[in-house]
């Protein structure tokens, strides 16, 4: 199924074709195309639907709930996944949990969140592929966003596939905790989920005015458009210091 020389047509659905690029598809994914409008995955309608915007790119003002298959506005995650995070840190809280238990295990559940935000990004989003369906899936997960970085309705993680995800790291959760500090240390991972896609979205689309959010969005710019094998951290570059995957130094012609 991989053809040589193929050649990607950017006019048709991509999400099939990718796989034919074999190995070249690792140069290819990292040629990234500079454009608030986003590529077409699907020729299907069901799976590629456009919510009603007021731009066409990134300004959605009513989301279908079918766009949560492959497109998602960044405002779905808070409103979907806020709530989720109460209910479960108030289970915690209904159990007898004190308040200064309850917030320190909030506050470990967003600190594992961050090394996992590290591993997935490093280890799975960053897998070297060449076969059909490995190019193929690894452009649905994390390609496309390296083709395409400034696709804003595919940018976070759309929620239907987090609710699949949910389930065994609950799961898990709850084989290494107590049933009553298992839902809040869960809930703290999940704000850190929730604040690391918006996060994302922000250093992609916004434009901060102080200097920490602003180093912040040149680290990760860095990685898309300078070294992608490098800055795995969204949030914080924490975990590249511990495990040296930082960054050779921009210099301030490059900053």
């Amino acid at each position: 199924m991989v053809v040589q020389n193929f050649v990607v047509d950017l006019n048709k659905a991509l999400v099939f074709q990718v796989g034919h690029l074999g190995g070249a598809y690792e140069e290819w994914v990292h040629q990234p195309i500079v454009s608030n409008e986003g590529p077409r995955f699907f020729e299907n309608e069901i799976l590629e639907v456009c919510p009603l915007t007021t731009d066409e790119t990134t300004k959605p003002s009513l989301a279908s709930p079918r766009e949560f298959l492959t497109r998602t506005v960044w405002w779905a995650i808070p409103v979907i996944w806020l709530p989720v995070v109460c209910w479960f840190i108030h289970n915690s809280v209904q159990m007898g949990l004190s308040c200064p238990h309850l917030a320190l295990l909030v506050v470990l559940g967003i600190f594992v969140w961050t090394l996992l935000e590290y591993s997935l990004h490093r280890f799975l989003f960053h897998i070297k592929t060449k076969t059909y369906w490995g190019n193929t899936l690894h452009y649905l997960l994390h390609g496309c966003h390296h083709k395409h970085p400034m696709d804003g309705l595919r940018l976070v993680f759309p929620p239907a596939a987090t609710a699949i995800l949910l389930m065994p790291f609950w799961n898990l959760v709850k084989l290494m905790a107590t049933p009553s500090t298992a839902p809040a240390l869960f809930g703290g991972g999940l704000l850190g989920y929730v604040m690391y896609d918006c996060t994302h979205y922000y250093l992609h689309h916004g434009q901060p005015k102080t200097e920490v959010p602003r180093n912040l969005k040149k680290y990760h710019l860095n990685h898309h458009f300078r070294i992608q094998d490098k800055g795995f951290g969204i949030t914080s570059s924490l975990w590249d210091k511990v495990f040296g995957t930082l960054p050779p130094k921009m210099d301030a012609k490059s900053m």
